[in-house]
């Protein structure tokens, strides 16, 4: 804010600042007012609710082991299968409800053919959860 100047001319044009200090002064009365009946807006209404207690009903969907050898041989829950009675066995799986989970252990020397070969022939018959079941204890 200029007081003055230490020039010599009579003629002073008026000053023309404007003061904030009033309006800031507003502000912050106004966001005090507002911190302070903020928390005294809230209505709340108490309600007694029911109180339930249940627990949760998850039925695990069985799952199907099905295991590959290196030497190509297919196992079926622990018993050995022919290639040629996978579509009816998967057909009938898919049917079941809840649809169980086709897990597959193939032996780390078994040729991806294989393993192509059942996921295909379980995707042709409507199974949807195909998964893979590895030992991680095991590394090469």
């Amino acid at each position: 804010m200029a007081i003055g100047n230490f020039s010599n001319r009579p003629h002073q044009a008026p000053l023309a600042e404007m003061n904030v200090v009033p309006l800031v002064d507003v502000m912050l009365v106004l966001l005090v007012i507002f911190i302070v009946t903020t928390p005294l807006l809230t209505h709340a209404v108490k309600i007694d609710l029911p109180k339930a207690s249940s627990s949760a009903n998850i039925t695990q969907p069985e799952h199907i082991e099905f295991g590959i050898r290196a030497s190509g041989e297919l196992f079926w829950a622990g018993e050995a299968v022919a290639l040629a009675q996978l579509p009816a066995r998967f057909a009938a799986a898919a049917k079941m409800q809840p649809q169980p989970e086709l897990h597959i252990r193939a032996d780390r020397h078994v040729e991806y053919e294989k393993v192509a070969q059942v996921m295909s022939l379980a995707a042709k018959a409507g199974l949807v959860r195909i998964g893979f079941v590895t030992d991680p204890s095991q590394t090469p």
